[in-house]
């Protein structure tokens, strides 16, 4: 009793949190900045001016970061300091180090020395090519004081003392033993599901590391392009990221992800450009191929460059050997850069989006849903997708449909691309007037997201985050997601039947499992901690347990190999006995075994009296010419 009125307590806690939070979502502008809510552009400047005020440095291991710390104290004063790691052969450490100003990080890469192994003011081979190649960027690493040289070393005064490293070993996702154990000492599903997001999701340096790798390629084309600009979106800038996710990149030679600014509108003076010759797809892949190029042979830490231009929207993925980063560069996906707007501005509606988002994103992953491989599966954009729309449609909505967003912009929210779609939506929320009155708790609306789609009519409705509301199919796809910024697209539209039809039967397994565990919720603080409930019980997903479409998953009496004996498929002597269900179907496959026997028997002995009647009807063949030439004679 006791215990159950500790979590009613709890729950009521919950929902007095959540009230407030929405409370603050839907006041005035006074208690919206009291609450410091950074807007996406504010968002992205701002780690933009961080990545310009920082340095990445490798060094032999952690513990030399004081003497790193001593030596890098001479350009500028250090604000913060970051320690992570690098799988490789031996680990590879790195430190990233952020000034005070971006003046004082200039100052450092200036410093810096050309590796003299590498650079190509050392020596030229025989054969007149250069080992290395001189480049600057924030991607430095730490000699040994011997080799850089004791002479004009400045000595720090006596009290200066480094500051303490705000991470260590940060990128190092958590281990899964421990996020289990983390899981079972929570006193709740709810607090479960908060635990879960803040031990998943993206943390403050690797969104750090995530802007250097933008500010890389900017700084590598700003002697031609002085307005180019490399801007993260995605999961890496909405809120929605988790711990080693890839990184999404816009370049822009213009820098225009933002409206114009006036003085470039009001100017008189406007630049020569270059005219293009071909169509607008055919240029962006030829500038691509340039640039993939110039990643290739020029950037440190940049390789693997793959080019995919052929695609819908052309990308060249790569990799960042001093970020164990993943990279998807294009150059024509403003829409996706608006569409990654969007949904911070859904993350910064209400607390509950996240960590809703992320514990089904988790489920997904579990029970097989998603596949880092593009293929047939449902995509972690579409999950996020039918995640907003479920919290649209709620009698108590959480968040506004995209038309009341569209309705309410301004003329300063107008966003037009290149290729004419309109991604004009209200970036204020304020002249939106929404307000949600929906107090559900998290493991709540975790059960009705699941009972929801559980129901869901997949094979006739489409949804439409647009107008928070199911639309009519107008296609035969298996699943419709009516893309929310370029609304002639269907988000899904690689889901495959089969894959839909699965989601349907998992959304149905996991709300009978979360309401069976809703309903076992009194176990004591030494059960929960030695056995595995709530959010466990969920992501366990006992194969034995899940209800399989028979459409799609019809059992076979037996296998095909079954029927064949083990030494005729790989030589082996022994044959390891065959369990069969029951009587009647060992008697049925006897009776196949023998029938196929049979068969081949046959067919060899056909087989061998039709070789025979060919090989005498050959002999005789060659041996009439014979005869006839003795009659000749």
């Amino acid at each position: 009793m006791n215990t159950l009125m500790r979590r009613a307590q709890h729950l009521h806690h919950w929902r007095t949190y959540c009230i407030k939070q929405c409370a603050a979502v839907a006041g005035n502008e006074a208690t919206a900045a009291a609450k410091g809510k950074t807007s996406y552009e504010e968002l992205i400047d701002s780690r933009h001016q961080q990545a310009e005020r920082s340095i990445v440095v490798q060094v032999s291991s952690e513990k030399s970061y004081n003497e790193l710390y001593n030596y890098c104290s001479r350009f500028g004063r250090i604000v913060t300091a970051h320690h992570y790691t690098v799988p490789h052969e031996d680990e590879l450490h790195y430190m990233l180090l952020e000034y005070a100003n971006a003046n004082e990080a200039t100052a450092a890469i200036d410093s810096s020395a050309y590796n003299a192994e590498l650079s190509s003011h050392s020596s030229v081979s025989a054969g007149g090519s250069v080992s290395g190649v001189p480049v600057r960027s924030p991607f430095l690493w730490f000699r040994a004081a011997a080799a850089a040289g004791k002479r004009n070393q400045s000595k720090l005064s006596a009290n200066h003392k480094p500051l303490p490293l705000t991470t260590v070993a940060g990128t190092r996702p958590l281990a899964q033993d421990h996020l289990h154990t983390l899981l079972r000492s929570a006193e709740s599903i709810e607090q479960q599901l908060q635990l879960l997001y803040e031990h998943t999701r993206l943390n403050d340096l690797g969104v750090r590391m995530r802007f250097l790798a933008a500010l890389q390629v900017q700084q590598a084309i700003a002697g031609m392009f002085p307005e180019a600009r490399a801007q993260p979106f995605g999961s890496s800038v909405n809120g929605f990221g988790k711990m080693g996710c890839d990184l999404d990149l816009i370049l822009r030679f213009d820098g225009a992800t933002t409206a114009q600014s006036e003085r470039q509108l009001m100017s008189r003076l406007v630049y020569h450009t270059k005219e293009n010759l071909s169509n607008g797809r055919s240029q962006t892949q030829r500038q691509m191929e340039c640039i993939g190029d110039l990643l290739h042979l020029f950037l440190p830490g940049v390789c693997h460059v793959r080019r995919i231009l052929q695609a819908r929207v052309p990308i060249i993925k790569y990799h960042h050997e001093h970020l164990d980063l993943e990279v998807d560069l294009s150059m024509s996906n403003l829409t996706g850069f608006y569409m990654s707007e969007l949904l911070y501005m859904f993350g910064e509606l209400d607390p509950r989006v996240r960590p809703l988002t992320f514990s089904i994103r988790r489920w997904a992953q579990s029970c097989g849903l998603t596949n880092p491989s593009p293929g047939r599966w449902i995509s972690n954009f579409s999950l996020s997708c039918l995640v907003m729309y479920f919290l649209q449609q709620l009698r108590q909505p959480i968040l506004p449909s995209i038309s009341a967003m569209v309705k309410t912009a301004a003329s300063t929210d107008i966003r037009i691309t290149e290729d004419g779609i309109n991604c004009t939506f209200a970036r204020d929320m304020e002249r939106v007037s929404f307000a949600s009155r929906n107090t559900s708790s998290l493991s709540e609306l975790l059960l009705q997201f699941f009972e929801f789609y559980s129901q869901f009519d997949f094979h006739n409705r489409a949804i439409s985050l647009n107008e928070a509301r199911a639309l009519s199919k107008p296609d035969h796809s298996a699943m419709y997601i009516v893309n929310p910024l370029e609304q002639l697209l269907n988000v899904s539209k690689n889901v495959s039947l089969e894959e839909c039809e699965r989601l349907r039967i998992e959304v149905r397994n996991a709300a009978w499992i979360l309401e069976s565990e809703v309903e076992n919720s009194t176990l004591t603080e030494q059960e929960r901690n030695e056995q595995s409930w709530g959010l466990l019980n969920l992501f366990k997903h006992p194969e034995k347990a899940v209800i399989r479409p028979n459409m799609f998953f019809k059992p076979r009496m037996v296998e095909v190999s079954d029927l064949f004996e083990k030494s005729q498929l790989n030589g082996s002597t022994t044959t390891p006995p065959i369990n069969y269900k029951n009587a009647t179907m060992r008697q049925q496959v006897q009776s196949i075994k023998a029938a196929t026997r049979n068969e081949l028997k046959q067919l060899r002995e056909s087989s061998t009296a039709t070789s025979s009647s060919s090989s005498s009807t050959t002999v005789t063949a060659s041996a009439m010419p014979t005869a006839k030439s003795k009659r000749n004679r």
